[in-house]
């Protein structure tokens, strides 16, 4: 389960990598355009807006893939609790069958 989760972090590694630069991307231009506001730059201002878009859209993939995390985490949890009942019936029909035989 430690490696599930583990896999999945690397998985989102690249997103909230991604996330974090395009945080540090607009704070950048938004204080190059605090500085600049009185020269009204287009080209600056079309920048800024390409980016906030792109770090909306970025926390949205995030949250997709938390979510997907999450549901890939609670099946792992079903799975390896099934899988203990499994190996527990197991045991005691080896066990059942041995007494069995021996009878």
């Amino acid at each position: 389960m430690a490696a599930e989760s583990n896999n999945l972090e690397e998985v989102l590694e690249p997103f909230y990598r991604r996330a974090s630069e395009a945080e540090d991307r607009l704070a950048r231009l938004e204080a190059s355009l605090s500085r600049n506001k009185d020269s009204g730059n287009e080209k600056q201002q079309k920048l800024i807006g390409e980016l906030q878009s792109k770090l909306e859209n970025t926390k949205a993939e995030q949250v997709v893939e938390r979510e997907k995390m999450k549901k890939a985490m609670m099946e792992v949890q079903r799975l390896t609790s099934e899988n203990a009942k499994l190996q527990y019936r197991i045991l005691h029909l080896a066990r059942a069958l041995k007494e069995a035989d021996h009878r």
